[in-house]
C-alpha cells in the first residue's frame, strides 16, 4: 500500500479529531456529578492514575509523580524487522539503549537526566503539571515537558560540528490528557523540536554570489496522539502515533506508529511494543526518524519504504 503525505495527514487529522471529540463528549457527561459536588460542597480531587507510567512507549505521559519520588528508566530498541531471520527480526541487529533517572523535588515538578548509546546524547529534562483533571470541574490534565540535549561524541577535527553550540537540541511539548474511564485514557501532545545546526550546501547564484541551501529548517512542529486501555488489573494495551507537521526542503522525517502492552506493579512498569522510533530522544526522533510504517512519497518525490518496525521495551522503577 502506498500513501502520499496529504492522505497520511488527512488520516492523522481524522484520528486527532475523533480523539478530541471523544474527550469532549466524555467531559459533558460529568455535568450531573459536578452538580452533586456543588450541592454537597464536596471538594473536587484530582483523578488518579490517568496513566500507570511517566512513559507511553516513546513519549512522556501527562503523569508527574508526587514529591520525593525517584525513578530509574531503562529503554531499549532493537533493529528493524526487515531482514527477518537473518538477524532474528532485529533482535541481533545493532540496538540503542538509554538509561535515565528522574526525581520530584516538589509536588508537580519532575527533573531528569539520561544518556543514550547513539551519539552519546546527554539530556536534561523538566516536567511540570500545570492543571490536573478533577471530577466535575476540570475535564483534562495539562503538563509541560521540556528536554535539552547535548551530543557528546568526540570530534577533535571538527568533522561533525563546527561550533560547540551545534551539538545542542531542544524539545518542548504540551501534553493534554483525559482519563475517560477506569480503563481508557487518551492524550494529545503538540511539540516543537529545535536543532542549532542544519546540514546544507552552497549554491552558486551567479559569477559573484553564492547562497546557502539548508536541507532542513531549524524548528520542527509535530503532534502525538496516544492511548492506554486496561485489559486487566496489571495489564494494558498501548497505542501511539507521532505525525510530523513541518515540511522541510529535503530530509523530511517519517511518522511513528507504535503499539504494545504494559505490565505494572506498584513500583515497576514494563512496556513491550513495536514501533518506528529508534533514537530514544524526543528531538532526534521527531527531526530525523527514517523508519516509516507506510509506503509514501515525500516532498520532492522521494519514495519512502514502509513497514520499518522494530521491537522495543521500557522498564521503569519508582521509589517514593
Amino acid at each position: 500500500m502506498k500513501l502520499n503525505i496529504n492522505f497520511q495527514k488527512r488520516l492523522f487529522a481524522t484520528c486527532l479529531a475523533s480523539s478530541l471529540l471523544f474527550i469532549q463528549t466524555a467531559a459533558s457527561g460529568q455535568d450531573t456529578t459536578a452538580a452533586k459536588e456543588r450541592v454537597g460542597a464536596v471538594k473536587a480531587k484530582p483523578v488518579k492514575n490517568t496513566f500507570q507510567s511517566t512513559w507511553i512507549i516513546d513519549n512522556q505521559t501527562v503523569m508527574v509523580p508526587v514529591k520525593g519520588t525517584f525513578e530509574m528508566d531503562i529503554m531499549h530498541r532493537f533493529g528493524t524487522v526487515t531482514k527477518g531471520y537473518d538477524d532474528l527480526w532485529g533482535l541481533f541487529a545493532s540496538s540503542n539503549i538509554r538509561i535515565g533517572v528522574d526525581y520530584a523535588p516538589i509536588n508537580n515538578l519532575y527533573l531528569g537526566v539520561g544518556l543514550d548509546k547513539y551519539d552519546q546524547l546527554w539530556d536534561g529534562s523538566a516536567k511540570f503539571a500545570i492543571v490536573k483533571q478533577t471530577r466535575g470541574s476540570m475535564p483534562v490534565s495539562v503538563t509541560y515537558y521540556g528536554d535539552l540535549t547535548i551530543d557528546s561524541r568526540k570530534d577533535p577535527t571538527h568533522d561533525i560540528f563546527n561550533r560547540s553550540s551545534d551539538r545542542i537540541y531542544s524539545f518542548n511539548q504540551l501534553i493534554i490528557a483525559r482519563k475517560i474511564s477506569d480503563k481508557l485514557s487518551l492524550q494529545v501532545a503538540p511539540s516543537i523540536s529545535h536543532q542549532n545546526a542544519v546540514a546544507g550546501y552552497y549554491v552558486k547564484v551567479d559569477s559573484t554570489r553564492t547562497t546557502l541551501f539548508e536541507r532542513m529548517k531549524h524548528d520542527h512542529f509535530a503532534v502525538s496522539v496516544a492511548g492506554r486501555y486496561k485489559i486487566g488489573e496489571a495489564t494494558a494495551v498501548l497505542l501511539n502515533y507521532d505525525q510530523p507537521i513541518t515540511a522541510h526542503a529535503t530530509d523530511n522525517p517519517t511518522p511513528n506508529l507504535s503499539f504494545g502492552f504494559e505490565f505494572s506493579t506498584s513500583g515497576h512498569t514494563f512496556q513491550l511494543f513495536m514501533g518506528n522510533y529508534s533514537l530514544l530522544n524526543p528531538a532526534k526522533n521527531n527531526l530525523f526518524n527514517v523508519n516509516s510504517p507506510f509506503n509514501y512519497s515525500q516532498t520532492g518525490g522521494t519514495k519512502v519504504k514502509g513497514g520499518m518496525f522494530l521491537i522495543g521495551f521500557n522498564i521503569t522503577r519508582l521509589w517514593n
